[in-house]
């Protein structure tokens, strides 16, 4: 969905950016390994936020849910070579329900910024998931996942897919399909750039939010190279 050009421009805003330097925390997996994320919730006026608004993505985003969108956050997640952990099983409506959104009509949009395999830890997704509804969530380590026997059964249930990508590639995925990671134990990093929307029928109505739901002014196509 991006080329080659487009993707250098990504990850030297992800090498450069101190906004992703001060906002970067660490949720070590079951193994103490480093799970990194930096997370923020307006649209970056930079290189990441024109993938934000960009047409390939929101464009598609709209046609998924049915509905204009807007943005619920964005973030970056940082697996280093030997060292990146894993993250549980979880569905990020798991952690979302409660911001106050009535309803599971959010999904999220990964962008390889580097190649993904099943050696650097990439993206699993239980294949149907999404059709099971909310699992409940518990701290499971430094992390919270779906609760552990519930997701052992369903692990029987339903087939395991490995995300494997090229850099460029996007996935497009419900928030409650149930997905993890495993840890990097390769000599390649693994970057991901993965913004996250909600429809404008589906903004909190109880909890604590998520932010002021404006309009995406949407980008010109090849706004990445210009």
């Amino acid at each position: 969905m991006f080329g080659r050009k487009e993707v250098a421009r990504m990850i030297a805003t992800v090498e450069h950016s101190t906004r992703i330097a001060d906002t970067t925390s660490n949720m070590p997996d079951r193994e103490g390994r480093a799970s990194r994320i930096s997370l923020w919730t307006n649209i970056s006026e930079d290189v990441l936020g024109l993938v934000t608004r960009h047409p390939r993505i929101v464009d598609n985003m709209t046609r998924l849910l049915g509905e204009p969108v807007y943005h619920w956050h964005s973030k970056v997640m940082l697996k280093s070579a030997y060292e990146g952990g894993a993250w549980e099983w979880h569905q990020d409506y798991g952690y979302w329900y409660y911001d106050g959104c009535p309803y599971p009509r959010l999904a999220s949009a990964m962008v390889a910024l580097d190649t993904a395999d099943e050696e650097n830890g990439c993206l699993r997704v239980l294949v149907g998931s999404h059709h099971l509804g909310r699992l409940d969530h518990g701290r499971i380590g430094n992390q919270r996942g779906a609760e552990l026997e519930r997701m052992t059964a369903t692990e029987r249930l339903l087939p395991s897919y490995s995300v494997i990508a090229d850099p460029g590639d996007v996935l497009f995925f419900h928030c409650n399909l149930l997905h993890s990671s495993g840890p990097n134990l390769s000599s390649r990093h693994r970057l991901a750039y993965i913004c996250c929307y909600n429809v404008f029928s589906n903004t909190p109505i109880v909890g604590k939010g998520h932010g002021p739901p404006p309009p995406i002014v949407v980008c010109r196509d090849d706004a990445l190279l210009r």
